[in-house]
Order: structure tokens, then sequence, then C-alpha cells
């Protein structure tokens, strides 16, 4: 049953970060083949955090209170799906950025229900989920490596073709994502509120939020930046693949990392690793530099998004997982959103140095950090 259940599970995060691996790294350069300047991209890419404030946690609700988490994930994968196909006859950037918010609010709103049930089935089969996430690293690898090479000989236009493929195949996983590990049951009303009044769990979403925000520039504009420095895609794929593989590390000792170190002491971990990398992508696009730093990666995204998942499996009430969810992917959005609109404008104005800002961000995600992490040393005593 475990093995049966784990390979499902792993199927949806194949799917979704297949998807995202080739959006996360191309679709800007299909945005600018559609003739949008560096803050127009940086709208658009922000629509998705922004959207998230406001969508997941409706649409975790939903999933919460039907009982029926699976339907939901088909319904948002299938409008993800069309939503990609109606940007093939794109020219405008209203039409674009019309496009995009229905994109922007199907397709995020998928990992938070996702990762609720798979959390839930951790905590009542004991399955490993680092090793079942890392299938979701390991299509993104697929995803950006091979668009790398493919957009090498083709025009941008089939970046897209590509997204709508993976989209396809992400429907697929949708459909035989296990059915739900809960009974549908009594939802008080105000579930959002009682989450949002526990300081501790606040406190936590916030740092870990900040934490994700500062690869906004990264997100957005380093292959941007990287291309404009004389560096070929095929490289910037793997630059982008390095990271993803240290990722995949990382998930694979997730369960000797959380025993023994703990969510909130990989937040911290990240913050210091954070200010360490994206100082050096300020500074250089010198390739042995990028290559020495990208397997920072594993810390400043990885290590992060670990400690959230276990830290809200841990502490969210009982049969409000995805809710809990739903409030942290929201937070997030929130601050990432305005993390890449501001992204957007640093990089017009000082293309790579855009990255000291996010050494600012890691600054304040890990001070934050620290700060829960005292509470945390103080209320043991």
């Amino acid at each position: 049953m475990k093995t049966n259940l784990s390979t499902r599970y792993s199927a949806i995060y194949g799917g979704f970060f297949l998807t995202a691996g080739i959006m996360l790294p191309f679709w800007p350069l299909w945005l600018e083949s559609r003739g949008l300047g560096s803050l127009q991209i940086g709208l658009i890419l922000a629509l998705g955090p922004w959207m998230r404030v406001f969508s997941n946690p409706l649409i975790a609700q939903v999933a919460d209170r039907s009982g029926r988490p699976k339907l939901i994930l088909v319904i948002l994968s299938a409008l993800s799906l069309i939503a990609f196909i109606s940007f093939l006859p794109a020219e405008s950037f209203p039409y674009i950025l019309c496009v995009s918010i229905l994109a922007a609010i199907c397709f995020p709103a998928m990992l938070p229900i996702a990762e609720s049930q798979v959390m839930s089935s951790v905590i009542k089969y004991s399955l490993d989920y680092g090793r079942i996430r890392l299938w979701g690293s390991l299509t993104f690898i697929i995803g950006t490596l091979g668009t790398g090479f493919l957009i090498g000989k083709n025009n941008p236009d089939f970046i897209l073709i590509l997204i709508i493929f993976a989209l396809l195949l992400t429907l697929l996983a949708a459909l035989i994502f296990p059915r739900e590990v809960k009974e549908r049951g009594i939802y008080p009303k105000n579930a959002i509120v009682s989450i949002l009044l526990q300081p501790r769990f606040i406190l936590f979403v916030i740092s870990a939020s900040l934490l994700q925000a500062s690869h906004a520039v990264y997100n957005g504009f380093s292959t941007l930046h990287w291309k404009e420095s004389g560096i070929k895609e095929q490289l910037i794929g793997a630059l982008w693949v390095e990271g993803v593989f240290a990722e995949i590390l990382l998930f694979s000792i997730s369960g000797f990392l959380i025993a023994r170190i703990g969510p909130i002491k990989l937040l911290a971990i990240a913050g210091v690793c954070g200010l360490v990398r994206w100082t050096v992508l300020a500074q250089s696009t010198d390739i042995y530099a990028l290559l020495s730093t990208q397997v920072l990666h594993a810390l400043t995204f990885g290590a992060v998004h670990l400690g959230a998942m276990h830290f809200i499996a841990s502490n969210a009430p009982a049969g409000r997982t995805a809710t809990a969810q739903g409030i942290y992917t929201s937070i997030s959005g929130l601050i990432m959103g305005l993390a890449m609109v501001g992204a957007g404008s640093l990089y017009e104005l000082f293309r790579g140095q855009a990255f000291y800002a996010m050494v600012l961000i890691s600054a304040l995600g890990l001070i934050m950090t620290l700060i829960l992490w005292l509470q945390d040393i103080k209320t043991r005593k």
C-alpha cells in the first residue's frame, strides 16, 4: 500500500514540477518574445504570488470542507491547461495579462492541496515525504534541461507548446491521485481566523515566506541576465538543473534532517546561505562562480520548503491542513508578489546588482527565524 500511495503522490509532483521546470527559467523569454519589457514581465510574474493571496485559502477551504481534494485537483489542472492553450494566439500585453490571471489562480493552487494530502499520508502511513517530493525535482530537471536544449534550435514559441504538454501530463496525474485520506467532517466557520491568531505559526510562515521571496530576482530575471552576459541557453538550463539536483540530494536525506535539525533550524541555515548566494550573484556572472553557488539552492529553497511542510503538518489544527497550507501560500504569495514587482523595477535599473536587494530580504527572514528560535528555547525552559 505504501508503495502504491507513494507512486501516485509522486506522479502529481512529477507533472506539476515538469511544468514548473519549463516555466520558471524560460517563461520570461516567451514573454519577452511577445514584446513585453522588464516591468511588464515583472508584473506578469507577480500575478501568481498575488492571486495566491486570495485564491489559495478559498480553494483550500473548499477542499477541506468538501472532503474531495482529488476532484478539486482535477478541476484546477484542467483549467490550467485551458489557460495556457489560450496563450497560443496572444500578441498584446492586455490579452496576456487577462489570461495570466486565470493561470495564476489555477496552477499554483494545485500544490497546497496536493501537499496537504501527501503530508496527511506521511503522518498516517509513515511515508517518506522527501523521497516522494524528489520526483518533482527530477522532472523539474527534465523540463529545464529539455527546454534549454530544444529552444536552442527553435524559436521561443516552443516554450508554450512544452508547457501545454506538461500540463496535459499533470491532468493525467491528477486523475490517478489517491482519494482523500479523511472523511468530510465539521469545519468551523472561523477556521482561517483561528489559524491566523496563532502567533508562532504566523511568525514561522512570515520567516519562511521572506526566505522564499529572496528568490524573486533569481526566478524572474536570472535567465535574462545570464543570457545578456553571453551565456548560452543550454548552459543556463544546466545552471538551473545544478540547483535542483542539489535539492534532490537534500530531499533524499530529509527524514534524517528533520529528525536531527528540525524545521526552524533549517530556515536559519537557509537564511545564512541566502546571504552568501545572492551576494555572489550580484557581483559576478563568471560561470565558475555561478557553478559554485548554484548548489546552495538546496538550502536557500529546498531547506525552507522542507521545513515549512513539516512545520505545517505538525502544527495545523486537525482537519484543516489544506487551509493552513493555503494560508502559508497566501502569505508567501503576497510577499513574493511584492518582491517580484520590486525585482522587475530593480533589474530595469541595476541589472545584476538587483540581487543585493535579495540579500536584504534573506537577512530579514533570518532575523525573524532567530527570534522564533529564541522563543522556542525560552518556552522549553
